[in-house]
Protein backbone atom coordinates (compact mmCIF):
# COMPACT_ATOMS: atom_id res chain seq x y z
CA UNK A 1 0.00 0.00 0.00
CA UNK A 2 2.93 2.37 1.09
CA UNK A 3 4.17 1.69 -2.63
CA UNK A 4 1.34 2.53 -4.62
CA UNK A 5 1.01 5.91 -2.57
CA UNK A 6 4.93 6.81 -3.52
CA UNK A 7 3.96 5.71 -7.13
CA UNK A 8 1.24 7.96 -6.57
CA UNK A 9 2.84 11.08 -5.36
CA UNK A 10 5.76 10.81 -7.45
CA UNK A 11 3.16 10.46 -10.64
CA UNK A 12 1.21 13.56 -9.43
CA UNK A 13 4.55 15.61 -8.73
CA UNK A 14 5.96 14.75 -12.09
CA UNK A 15 2.90 16.01 -14.00
CA UNK A 16 2.78 19.04 -11.90
CA UNK A 17 6.41 19.71 -13.16
CA UNK A 18 5.68 19.14 -16.96
CA UNK A 19 2.42 21.06 -16.69
CA UNK A 20 4.65 24.23 -15.04
CA UNK A 21 5.28 26.79 -17.18
CA UNK A 22 8.37 28.71 -18.60
CA UNK A 23 8.89 32.21 -17.02
CA UNK A 24 11.84 33.74 -19.77
CA UNK A 25 9.04 32.57 -22.26
CA UNK A 26 6.10 34.03 -20.71
CA UNK A 27 7.88 37.03 -20.97
CA UNK A 28 8.09 37.09 -24.21
CA UNK A 29 4.32 35.52 -24.90
CA UNK A 30 3.64 38.89 -22.65
CA UNK A 31 4.34 41.11 -25.78
CA UNK A 32 0.99 40.68 -26.91
CA UNK A 33 -0.16 42.16 -23.91
CA UNK A 34 2.27 45.10 -24.29
CA UNK A 35 -0.78 47.32 -25.87
CA UNK A 36 -2.66 47.06 -22.83
CA UNK A 37 -1.21 46.21 -19.82
CA UNK A 38 2.04 47.12 -18.10
CA UNK A 39 4.10 44.81 -15.21
CA UNK A 40 4.75 48.44 -13.36
CA UNK A 41 2.49 48.94 -10.70
CA UNK A 42 2.77 52.57 -10.65
CA UNK A 43 1.26 52.97 -14.16
CA UNK A 44 -2.23 51.62 -16.13
CA UNK A 45 -2.97 51.65 -19.91
CA UNK A 46 -5.85 50.61 -21.45
CA UNK A 47 -5.88 48.02 -18.95
CA UNK A 48 -4.77 47.73 -15.73
CA UNK A 49 -1.16 46.68 -14.33
CA UNK A 50 -0.75 43.13 -13.81
CA UNK A 51 2.07 43.21 -11.16
CA UNK A 52 0.53 41.45 -8.08
CA UNK A 53 -2.03 39.63 -10.10
CA UNK A 54 -2.06 36.19 -8.77
CA UNK A 55 -4.15 35.75 -5.38
CA UNK A 56 -6.10 39.61 -6.59
CA UNK A 57 -9.94 39.68 -7.10
CA UNK A 58 -10.70 40.82 -10.60
CA UNK A 59 -11.28 44.37 -10.71
CA UNK A 60 -9.39 45.93 -7.93
CA UNK A 61 -6.91 48.00 -8.89
CA UNK A 62 -7.50 51.16 -7.16
CA UNK A 63 -5.70 53.00 -9.41
CA UNK A 64 -7.49 51.42 -12.79
CA UNK A 65 -11.14 53.08 -13.14
CA UNK A 66 -12.07 51.35 -16.59
CA UNK A 67 -13.39 47.88 -15.44
CA UNK A 68 -16.34 46.58 -16.87
CA UNK A 69 -19.15 45.79 -14.50
CA UNK A 70 -18.74 42.26 -15.31
CA UNK A 71 -15.22 42.37 -14.44
CA UNK A 72 -15.67 44.26 -11.23
CA UNK A 73 -18.74 41.91 -10.18
CA UNK A 74 -17.16 38.73 -11.15
CA UNK A 75 -15.81 37.65 -7.87
CA UNK A 76 -12.92 35.96 -9.56
CA UNK A 77 -9.59 35.42 -7.87
CA UNK A 78 -6.92 35.54 -10.59
CA UNK A 79 -4.94 32.08 -9.70
CA UNK A 80 -3.77 29.57 -12.26
CA UNK A 81 -6.70 28.00 -12.96
CA UNK A 82 -8.68 31.51 -13.74
CA UNK A 83 -6.20 32.99 -15.65
CA UNK A 84 -6.05 29.79 -17.38
CA UNK A 85 -9.70 29.63 -18.62
CA UNK A 86 -9.70 33.61 -18.68
CA UNK A 87 -6.64 33.97 -21.05
CA UNK A 88 -7.92 31.33 -23.26
CA UNK A 89 -10.99 32.82 -24.05
CA UNK A 90 -11.54 36.32 -22.56
CA UNK A 91 -15.37 36.64 -23.75
CA UNK A 92 -16.53 33.19 -23.42
CA UNK A 93 -14.98 32.52 -19.87
CA UNK A 94 -16.52 36.38 -18.41
CA UNK A 95 -19.73 37.70 -20.27
CA UNK A 96 -19.22 41.75 -21.33
CA UNK A 97 -15.40 41.68 -20.17
CA UNK A 98 -13.98 45.17 -22.07
CA UNK A 99 -10.95 42.80 -23.03
CA UNK A 100 -10.78 42.90 -26.79
CA UNK A 101 -7.66 40.10 -26.92
CA UNK A 102 -9.07 37.28 -28.46
CA UNK A 103 -7.26 34.48 -26.47
CA UNK A 104 -4.26 32.69 -26.01
CA UNK A 105 -5.17 29.40 -27.77
CA UNK A 106 -2.32 27.42 -27.13
CA UNK A 107 -2.23 25.72 -23.48
CA UNK A 108 1.58 26.21 -23.09
CA UNK A 109 1.50 30.02 -23.70
CA UNK A 110 -0.99 30.30 -20.83
CA UNK A 111 1.23 28.21 -18.85
CA UNK A 112 3.96 30.71 -19.58
CA UNK A 113 2.48 33.78 -19.14
CA UNK A 114 0.34 32.21 -15.94
CA UNK A 115 4.27 31.32 -15.15
CA UNK A 116 5.57 34.84 -15.63
CA UNK A 117 2.54 36.51 -13.73
CA UNK A 118 3.69 34.30 -10.35
CA UNK A 119 7.02 35.66 -10.94
CA UNK A 120 5.85 39.10 -10.38
CA UNK A 121 4.25 38.83 -7.28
Amino acid sequence: MKRIALVLMMALSLGAAAQAGDIAKGEKVFKKCKACHVVDKEKNKTGPHLVGLIGREAGAVDSFKKYSKAMKNSGIVWNAETLDGYLANPKKYLKGTKMAFAGLKKEKDRQNIIAYFESLQ
